[in-house]
């Protein structure tokens, strides 16, 4: 079986296709995996990271203005199809699969074109461009919110088995120590995610002194690009996290963006969050948190009126009072889908087969 993932652009789109790849080959070892993705996104460098190989189209992201991008757009577009349709050929692809961006728009439209089988899966509350396109051409459609597209089956988002196996209580300790957190008392981990970092982090320098002061502890990503903030007693500043599933072991309370993919793994795991969307898109991170906040396992406050001192009352309030803290965590818990993965796998698997039997 020969699988093509259709994606790129961002992590969020990236990191579930990498890890049903990882999970399709480990059920199978002789599953041969590819991805047809952009030259402008991350796929670049994650996708030959987990070393997989990958097929850059001229895909461009969907032009919001009246420029010379947009008017190279179409033929842009079409020359991306032509090369993802070649690619499938060349592979006798038995299935495209995909999570959205604009990067996979050459895929879903090969897959059409060449008549192979297409699964989508759409992680956020409102479907981007390439989902919407791409459903209209499969019957092979999952999102995790209802409603998002019309013919859709409810499945969550593939974790990474770090994150989806993940039990917070057996590694706070070693988590904690590979940041050289305290054991005992409160830790709050911040981040923005690959996007939305430099605001928050804004915020976040208000708010820090107050915080410490207080005694709480905090592990602070950054952001790559964003300049590191000088440490000091039970602050952490960190330019970027590899292994978030220590991280969310390490933290009492979590304040974050609302990307599906956090939103995803903190249900998962059982962290209560404080979540900032980011005001992009369609809105879809507000969207995102939403169902967690509303079930209890978190608090939501708009990009634009949340403040340094806001934050510090409310980060405060959560982590001083450990009862609300285990019901939000319970709260949050009831929401998780850790075997979605395996579930994304089966369905592949079954979409396949029915496609060699003639179904």
């Amino acid at each position: 079986m020969h699988v093509v993932f259709a994606a790129g652009g961002t992590a969020g789109h990236l990191e579930p296709a990498l890890t049903t790849a990882d999970l399709l080959v480990q059920r199978d070892p002789t599953t041969a995996v590819s991805f047809v993705g952009g030259s402008r996104g991350l796929e670049g460098e994650l996708v030959a990271a987990r070393g997989y190989a990958l097929v850059a189209t001229t895909a461009q992201p969907f032009p919001r203005r009246l420029s010379a991008s947009a008017v190279a757009f179409p033929f842009l577009t079409i020359e991306g199809v032509w090369q993802a349709a070649a690619h499938l050929r060349e592979v006798s692809a038995d299935v495209v699969v995909g999570f959205g961006g604009y990067a996979a728009v050459p895929g879903y439209a090969a897959a059409w074109l060449t008549r192979t089988p297409l699964v989508i899966h759409e992680a956020n509350s409102r479907a981007g461009f390439a989902n919407v396109l791409g459903a209209k051409w499969t019957k092979n459609v999952a999102s995790v919110h209802p409603g998002v597209l019309a013919h859709a089956r409810p499945m969550g988002l593939p974790l990474r088995p770090s994150v989806a196996q993940l039990n917070v209580a057996e590694q706070r300790s070693v988590a904690r120590g590979m940041w050289d957190l305290p054991e005992q008392g409160p830790v709050v981990l911040i981040f923005g995610g690959s996007q939305g970092a430099r605001h928050l982090n804004e915020v976040v320098a208000g708010s820090i002194q107050a915080l410490t002061d207080a005694g709480v502890s905090v592990l602070h990503a950054v952001g790559r690009n964003n300049l590191l903030p000088d440490p000091h007693p039970n602050y952490r500043p960190v330019a970027y996290i590899n292994q978030m599933d220590r991280a969310y072991a390490a933290a009492d309370l979590v304040v974050c963006r609302s990307g599906a993919m956090t939103c995803a793994e903190l249900t998962a795991v059982g962290v209560p969050a404080i979540y900032v969307p980011l005001p992009i898109g369609n809105g879809e991170q507000a969207g995102n948190s939403r169902p967690i906040v509303d079930a209890g396992g978190g608090l939501q406050v708009a990009d634009e009126a949340v403040t340094s001192e806001w934050l510090t009352t409310t980060a405060l309030t959560l982590v001083q009072d450990e009862g609300r803290l285990r019901t939000m965590a319970s709260a949050a818990r009831s929401l998780g889908d850790r075997n979605a993965g395996e579930a994304m796998v089966r369905w592949i698997g079954d979409v396949v087969e029915r496609r060699r039997k003639g179904r």
